[in-house]
Formats: structure tokens, C-alpha cells, sequence
């Protein structure tokens, strides 16, 4: 549990939350450790519901099944993203827009989430899981995967595509893109090695420094590390007409750049949250895909020690704690 941003989770035992109506409890067999629960934990996202238990890459099974519930029963396979509620009244909801929804709940931010032994989510944003599949292996695809794939649409149809910063989200949509036909251009914090030699093992045609350009102009790139000097990088390595994605949700400053880089066309998007059909489209690509998680297990006790090691840059994949 955080009580305060910027100290250490501390381990607590509590009595088991019980859903209310239109929501489910699961017990949680496995919770992906996300940079944005890292931005929580140190303050740099606002407002943070404390104190909060962390976690959105929850994979567990249904134990209780709150009044209301239908679709879901005791016992089921499920997971459970970052997005835990939108209000599907705001202008952006009635769009089909819930990711930019005005009063949202998300996992692990503003309602208790996965770095816990039980877990309690409302019933309309949980994604049913196949039986079959390791659950360490799958917690990372509840935000890495779908923040991922949210981001490949985004950045177009191109077919040479940058990725900087080579950590959990990159390796996974590096898979899909290749699926898909596409070149896949790896950047990386520089001299680290053994990430360029990772992306190339997944089908990266070329893996370098973030400060280097590509052998060729890209068609697209996305930014998943949370570093604002990649902007204008990034710019620079695409063509004209070219489109830059910047996947986080939060960054630091875009340091100033010349009007030149981004002329001829170029754009920069954002991308923000997630919609539930982005997960029904995400897992039904993943069997085709084969998509394969790299990923280092922690048992839950050492939670500050995986977000260490994801803080430091010292993994390749991602982390995920087990209870």
C-alpha cells in the first residue's frame, strides 16, 4: 500500500474487500509492474487516491460476485486493466470516447488495485480470460499489450516503425508489428546492449541508441519511454508525412526544436488510457500473433524492489508480482 508519494509501499493486512453491486471480487494470481504505477508511487501523477494499493495488469479468478452481475461468474479466468470506470454520461463517453472520459476511475490510481492478494473491480471493465495461458505471462498484456496496441493504431499503417524505449510495452508490440509485416527499428538508452540484442531477437531489423538515426527514414514511431528530448529525436527519424506517438502518461518536458523538423507534414499525437473495445481487439489478436512476455517474477513482499529495478532501467521485458 502508498500513503504517501515518494516513500515506500508498505505491506498491510486488512479484511477482505467485499464487491458491491456491479462489481466482482478476484483473487489475484499475478499483477504486472507498469511505469505508470511507478508514476504514482513517486508523485508524478496528481491526485492519487490515498491511501492506494497499486496495480493494473490483474490477473486473477473471480471468488465473489457482487448484485447485478450476469456476464461474469465465480470462478472465471479474468483480468483487470488501468481503466476501472467512466461515468458513460460526459460528451467524450456518449462518442465512444471513454478513455478521455471527465470522471474516470482507474486501477491502481483513484481505486485500490492488484499489489494485493485480493482484488475488487466493477464487473463492465473486466476482460474474460481463456483458461488456458500462464498468468505471469499474461499481466503484462493488461496495460503494456493494450497501451501498445491503442499506440500502433494510432501511429498508422506504416510499414518502417521506430519503438524508443525498448522495455515491457515495446517488446510486446514489436511482436504484433512484425506480425503484421512491418520493420521494426529499436531504440534504446545508450550502450545498453543487451536491450538492442533483446529487440533484435524479437524481429528488430536494426536496435540502436535513442540518440542515433535510423540507417532509413521511418514511417511512424512511438515514444513509450517517458523521456520529452525523444520528441523532437524522434522527428527528426521520420519521413515527411511521418507520424510520432508518444504512448506514455506522463513525460517530462519537450525540450524546444526547430519548426523545420516538424514541418512537411509531421504530427505528434498523444495517447491516452484506453477503451474497452482496444481490449477485445488486443486479445483476440494475441493467439494469432503468438505474442510471447518476457518477464521477471517477484513474490509480492519484494513490490519496491521490482519498482527499483523498473525505475533504474536494470529490466528487459517486464516485472510481475506474484502473492
Amino acid at each position: 500500500m502508498l500513503e504517501r508519494p515518494g516513500t515506500p509501499l508498505r505491506l498491510v493486512e486488512g479484511s477482505d474487500p467485499r464487491p458491491a453491486s456491479g462489481e466482482v471480487r478476484l483473487r489475484v494470481a499475478a499483477c504486472g509492474v507498469c511505469r505508470t504505477d511507478l508514476h504514482v508511487v513517486d508523485g508524478e501523477l496528481p491526485n492519487p487516491k490515498l491511501p492506494i494499493v497499486p496495480g493494473h495488469e490483474i490477473v486473477g479468478r473471480i471468488d465473489m460476485v457482487g448484485d447485478g452481475v450476469n456476464a461474469l461468474e465465480a470462478g472465471q479466468r479474468v483480468g483487470v486493466p488501468w481503466l476501472g470506470r467512466t461515468c458513460g454520461q460526459c460528451r467524450y463517453c456518449r462518442k465512444g470516447w471513454e478513455n478521455l472520459c471527465d470522471r474516470p476511475l482507474f486501477t491502481g490510481y483513484t481505486r485500490d488495485g492488484g499489489y494485493a492478494t485480493q482484488a475488487v473491480a466493477d464487473a463492465r471493465y473486466v476482460f474474460a480470460l481463456p483458461e488456458t495461458g500462464d498468468d505471469v505471462a499474461t499481466a503484462p498484456l493488461l496495460c503494456a499489450g493494450l497501451i501498445g496496441w491503442r499506440s500502433l493504431r494510432i501511429a498508422g499503417d506504416g510499414v518502417k516503425l521506430g519503438l524508443y524505449g525498448f522495455g515491457a510495452a515495446a517488446h510486446i508490440i514489436a511482436q504484433v508489428a512484425r506480425w503484421q509485416g512491418r520493420e521494426v527499428f529499436a531504440f534504446t538508452r545508450k550502450g545498453d546492449d543487451a536491450a538492442q540484442a533483446f529487440a533484435k531477437t524479437l524481429g528488430a531489423c536494426w536496435a540502436g541508441s535513442s540518440e542515433d538515426a535510423p540507417p532509413e527514414p521511418l514511417d511512424c514511431a512511438i515514444i513509450f519511454a517517458p523521456v520529452g528530448a525523444l520528441v523532437p529525436a524522434a522527428l527528426r527519424a521520420v519521413r515527411k508525412g511521418g507520424r510520432v506517438v508518444c504512448a506514455g502518461i506522463h513525460m517530462s518536458d519537450i525540450p524546444s526544436f526547430p519548426y523545420d523538423i516538424l514541418w512537411q507534414e509531421r504530427e505528434i499525437k498523444s495517447v491516452a488510457n484506453l477503451t474497452r473495445q482496444d481490449g477485445e481487439e488486443f486479445f483476440s489478436i494475441v493467439p494469432k500473433a503468438r505474442i510471447a512476455t518476457q518477464t521477471v517474477s517477484y513474490p509480492l513482499t519484494r513490490a519496491n524492489e521490482a519498482l527499483a529495478d523498473l525505475r533504474s532501467g536494470r529490466l528487459h521485458g517486464a516485472a510481475v508480482l506474484v502473492p
